[in-house]
């Protein structure tokens, strides 16, 4: 795993700088590809220059070029892109870490097939705190699974495009299953205007988007007499990264197969 090279995609994008910052700044993992869609102003130039450390590595938007000899591609994109990436990955033999949310059951499927032939970890959040927080919400929803109401509430920057976020509905996911619901029968998705009263087997999603909030996820179990709450706050991209680079080492020794966070680390 010394020295592993791994390629950034999106990497003008602000999670894309917090990778090549992350990696650059790595004692064990090496800066070998940094890509940009066709059209991007950041296309050849010094990809290091970006996070204030020049490394004479250039921006490309030739995928299957630039991840020749690297060991791994993380994609914190979009699913068009990061479908397309996983493409060339499949072809080439080069592992992924896969960040981007958002994909359809289609994509999905076509990230399980693929993981037949490369090894990947899809997580919708890298970050450890978040993964840890899985975890705890599993183990809340088996010991309060009578009386208590739960809701999932998440905050994220104005720029964000997709809601609730993956998270949310990953944690959402989580908590149905412990319960014994399908979270796609059981979701009620904001409240407006006379709703009747809650319930009980209802699992609800608040959102809110605003300003530079780079990540905030908060599960309530709201029973009699007490409220339980579980809850991440993330104040920097950092830790997504740092996220994303454990993983990145994770599948170092794996041939193929598709694994997430609680593999990466040994929550299963």
């Amino acid at each position: 795993m010394a020295n592993m090279k791994i390629a950034v995609a999106g990497s003008a994008g602000r999670m894309g700088r917090a990778l090549l910052e992350a990696v650059l700044g790595s004692a064990d993992l090496q800066l070998g590809a940094a890509l940009e869609v066709a059209g991007s102003a950041s296309l050849g130039k010094d990809a290091g220059e970006l996070v204030g450390a020049p490394c004479r590595l250039l921006i490309s938007a030739d995928v299957e070029k630039s991840l020749a000899g690297c060991g791994a591609l993380i994609d914190f994109t979009r699913p068009e892109g990061t479908l397309a990436h996983l493409a060339a990955c499949r072809k080439l033999g080069v592992k992924m870490v896969i960040g981007t949310t958002g994909f359809s059951d289609a994509g999905k499927k076509s990230i399980a097939d693929a993981a037949r032939d490369i090894a990947i970890v899809m997580a919708p959040n890298m970050s450890i705190g978040t993964n840890l927080v899985f975890k705890l919400a599993d183990v809340a929803a088996r010991v309060l699974n009578e009386g208590y109401d739960v809701e999932i509430i998440e905050a994220h920057h104005r720029h964000k495009i997709d809601a609730p976020s993956g998270t949310a509905l990953h944690i959402g996911g989580i908590v149905a299953n412990a319960l014994g619901r399908k979270l796609d029968e059981c979701a009620v998705y904001g409240r407006e205007g006379v709703t009747g009263e809650r319930k009980a087997s209802t699992i609800g999603f608040a959102t809110v988007r605003g300003g530079d909030i780079v990540g905030e996820h908060t599960v309530m179990f709201a029973g009699p007499g007490e409220r339980v709450e579980i809850v991440v706050r993330s104040s920097s991209r950092a830790t997504y990264a740092e996220g994303a680079l454990r993983a990145a080492r994770f599948l170092a020794g794996k041939k193929n197969g598709l694994f997430d966070m609680q593999d990466v680390l040994g929550l299963r």
